[in-house]
């Protein structure tokens, strides 16, 4: 019973997000026990919404992964070469076209910011030369720039790098 408790609340924070541009709205999408569509009975966490796109993770298949579900076709979509058995993911947001999902991987207590292309069904560690820990990814609208926390410094900062994992230097405005 707690388990669907969880879906319905998940599904209504989708539906305020979503409303976040008019009113809110509750998206229905219907139960299904094998784990092909937006709601199952595993733990779903991480949501992340953008223009026709819902991207999480859940552990329905016995270890945490990453899912994308089309708000329009009402499905999930395969991605193919992104989860790994021996990598929890989490942390997943994605570029409003759908093309791009950056994530942190963690493995053997490390973690690193991921960038996952769906057209070429490839994930790349755009962090693999940064000795810090990172968390909490986001990647602009049209997928070109990634800001992560990361502590390098001994602190969290927040860094941008452009999607080919060069660090970007934005310049803070003067106080």
């Amino acid at each position: 019973m707690l388990q669907k408790s969880n879906l319905i609340l998940f599904t209504v924070i989708f539906g305020l997000l979503n409303g976040c541009v008019g009113y809110p709205r509750l998206l229905n999408s219907a139960f299904n026990p094998s784990g092909r569509s937006l709601n199952s009975p595993a733990t779903e966490l991480n949501p992340h919404i953008s223009g026709r796109y819902i991207v999480f993770t859940s552990d329905r298949r016995g270890s945490q992964d990453i899912y994308l579900f089309d708000r329009l076709t009402r499905s999930l979509i395969d991605l193919p070469g992104l989860n790994s058995l021996d990598t929890i993911a989490s942390h997943p947001t994605i570029s409003e076209d759908g093309n791009y999902i950056v994530f942190i991987n963690s493995r053997q207590g490390r973690s690193a910011v991921f960038l996952y292309d769906r057209q070429i069904r490839q994930s790349r560690n755009l962090t693999s030369n940064l000795p810090a820990e990172v968390r909490n990814p986001t990647i602009s609208a049209d997928g070109s720039r990634i800001a992560f926390e990361s502590s390098v410094n001994g602190q969290w900062d927040i860094l941008v790098y452009d999607r080919f994992g060069r660090p970007l230097n934005i310049q803070q405005a003067p106080r």
